[in-house]
């Protein structure tokens, strides 16, 4: 332990060597089952703007399900 001190806001104890602890890391590993699990949708600025959070996107989304499933009006009746 060469250093004992412990950067601001470190979470790890200055005796932790992350070299030691990470030497047999693949960088990587579980990226692919990750992106399996998880489905990410990057909103356009301005959709983001009206929809500010993970809920009003999901609400919005919910809403535009409820409305796909109405009945049509036949054009012209």
């Amino acid at each position: 332990m060469k250093d004992e001190t412990n950067l601001e806001g470190d979470e790890l104890r200055a005796g932790y060597d992350l070299r030691y602890l990470l030497r047999d890391g693949v960088r990587g590993k579980y990226a692919e089952r990750y992106r399996q699990g998880t489905n990410l949708v990057l909103l356009a600025p301005d959709v983001a703007d009206a929809f500010p959070t993970e809920d009003a996107v999901n609400e919005a989304l919910r809403l535009v399900i409820e409305l796909s499933r109405l009945p049509t009006v036949a054009q012209g009746h």
